[in-house]
């Protein structure tokens, strides 16, 4: 699948000069949606091409930044047609049919169990993880979970995973003089696995600092 997307990807990316943010804005929005297109082979690249100027403005620094904005807002897009495809089709249609749309009961089944386990903060959290990253959009939609808490955990995840899949691009554009589009995946999907460590502790800090401010509120709303 990775190679497959790679390889159409690619002919993209000889376009980015002039379409280089509505690529970004397009395939992030499929990617958020219910299509399993990884996020990587997006990002990394749009990161690799800001260093190098590559993008509209030809500057590394306003390219990474609205290479950024343009797949966050790519993600909200995405996880907004999740959330209101959910709520229109109901639970029963979505776990009879939604295997030949690439949503498989079991994966559905453990969206739905992380975000009645975890609540709000899990459509925040799930961004940052593989397999549910693009899921637990449904479970948040059959839940009708508030649009404007639910807009707000997803553009706070979606941000920060924007953030580090094109900082990983853009080192590599620093330290690699060239790279094929397919090994600069790899690689940066590498670099990405071998740190995940940090990510998950960031994480959980962040819940457990969630967690207590949440209590306080309802125990002086109590």
């Amino acid at each position: 699948m990775a190679e497959f997307l790679i390889k159409h990807i690619e002919f993209a990316a000889l376009h980015a000069q002039a379409w280089g943010f509505v690529i970004i804005f397009m395939l992030m929005a499929i990617e958020s949606s219910f299509i399993p297109l990884p996020s990587e082979v997006v990002m990394i690249p749009a990161g690799f091409l800001a260093y190098r100027g590559s993008l509209s403005f030809g500057l590394p620094a306003p390219d990474m930044v609205i290479a950024i904005l343009a797949g966050t807002i790519g993600s909200l897009v995405g996880a907004f047609f999740n959330y209101y495809l959910s709520l229109w089709l109901g639970r029963p249609i979505l776990y009879r049919y939604g295997k030949y749309f690439f949503l498989k009961p079991k994966l559905l089944e453990r969206s739905e169990e992380i975000f009645r386990e975890y609540g709000d903060i899990s459509t925040f959290v799930c961004r940052l993880l593989p397999a549910l990253r693009h899921l637990i959009s449904i479970p948040a939609g059959l839940s009708r979970m508030n649009l404007g808490r639910f807009s707000f955990f997803t553009i706070l995840g979606a941000f920060i995973w924007c953030i580090i899949l094109t900082i990983v691009g853009y080192y590599l554009g620093h330290i690699a003089k060239d790279m094929s589009y397919a090994d600069l995946v790899y690689k940066g999907t590498e670099i990405i696995k071998e740190h995940y460590i940090w990510l998950f502790g960031g994480l959980a800090i962040i819940v457990i600092i969630y967690g207590y401010v949440h209590h306080k509120i309802l125990k002086v709303k109590s």
